[in-house]
C-alpha cells in the first residue's frame, strides 16, 4: 500500500492523525517512531522559523501560546516554498480572522508590518541620491521634482498603533496610547526599521511613489490635513536613503 503525498503531508502537518499506512524505513520497515520523530522536528523548525520572523507578534502572545497558535496555522497554510523568507506571508490575514484572537483587534497589523520589515530587508539594493542633490535644484522648480525610492520601501497605514506597538515591544518606547498610525519602513543599510509618519505624510507619500510631482504630493498632504508638514518628511526620507533618483517636469 503506497502512501499518497498528500496523506504523508496531511499526517506530517498535525500530530493528533496517525501515521500514514504503508510508510516504510529504506529497509521496508513501518516507518513507526522515526516519522513521529521527523514529524515533531518539522514542526519545530516551521514555528521557530515563524517566531523569528514575526517577533513581536511572539512577545505579545507569549511562547507557548504563539508556539499553539502557530501549530494551528501552520495546518490552515503549510510552506509553499523551500525558502522559510517566504514563510508566513498568510500569517497577518490568519490572525485577523482567528477567533480566540479577535479582541485583539491589533495583532493582524503589527504582523502586516513585520512581514513589511522582512520583504524590506529582502528587496534589492538601490544607490540613493546624494546629500545635496535637492539643495542643486533651483528654488522655483523645487516642485516640479519626481522622485523614485528604493525597492525597500514599505507603506502601512492602521487604525492601530501598530509603530508604538512594535517600539514598546522591540525598541523600549514608551506605553502605546489608542491612536491610529500611519508607518514607513525604510533601510538606510542593512536593517530595515519602522518609522512613525507625521499626519497628512501617508496622503503625500502615496502620491510621491506614483510618480506625482513634489507640489501635487505636499497638496494632496495638507488636503488629508491641515498641519501636514513637508520638510520633516523629505528629511526622513534623505536620512533614510529612500530616494534614488529624481527628475525635473515641465509641470
Amino acid at each position: 500500500m503506497s502512501v499518497t503525498q498528500t496523506e504523508f503531508r496531511s499526517a506530517l502537518l498535525d500530530s493528533a492523525q496517525p501515521r500514514p499506512k504503508g510508510l516504510a524505513d529504506a529497509e521496508g520497515h513501518a516507518a513507526g517512531r522515526r516519522f513521529d520523530v521527523y514529524r515533531n522536528n518539522v514542526a519545530v523548525s516551521l514555528n521557530d522559523a515563524l517566531a523569528t520572523g514575526f517577533p513581536t507578534i511572539s512577545k505579545l502572545l507569549g511562547d507557548e501560546n504563539f508556539r499553539a497558535i502557530a501549530g494551528v496555522f501552520l495546518r490552515k497554510s503549510p510552506p509553499t516554498s523551500p525558502l522559510m523568507m517566504h514563510y508566513g506571508a498568510e500569517f497577518p490575514a490568519f490572525l485577523r480572522g482567528f477567533e480566540p484572537l479577535a479582541h485583539l483587534g491589533y495583532l493582524g497589523d503589527v504582523a502586516e508590518m513585520e512581514l513589511a520589515l522582512r520583504r524590506s530587508y529582502h528587496a534589492a539594493d538601490a544607490d540613493p541620491i546624494a546629500p545635496d542633490a535637492l539643495a542643486q535644484i533651483p528654488p522655483d522648480q523645487l516642485g516640479n521634482v519626481v522622485f523614485t525610492f528604493a525597492p525597500s520601501v514599505e507603506l502601512l497605514s492602521s487604525p492601530w498603533p501598530i509603530h508604538a506597538i512594535w517600539a514598546f515591544n522591540m525598541a523600549q518606547g514608551p506605553k502605546p496610547a489608542a491612536v491610529a498610525q500611519d508607518a514607513i519602513i525604510l533601510r538606510p543599510e542593512f536593517d530595515p526599521k519602522p518609522h512613525l509618519l507625521g499626519l497628512g505624510a501617508l496622503a503625500c507619500m502615496n502620491h510621491l511613489i506614483a510618480g506625482k510631482t513634489l507640489t501635487q504630493a505636499a497638496q494632496s498632504g495638507t488636503a488629508a490635513h491641515g498641519d501636514f508638514d513637508l520638510g520633516p518628511l523629505l528629511a526622513l526620507l534623505l536620512s533614510g536613503n529612500a530616494i534614488t533618483s529624481l527628475t525635473l517636469t515641465d509641470e
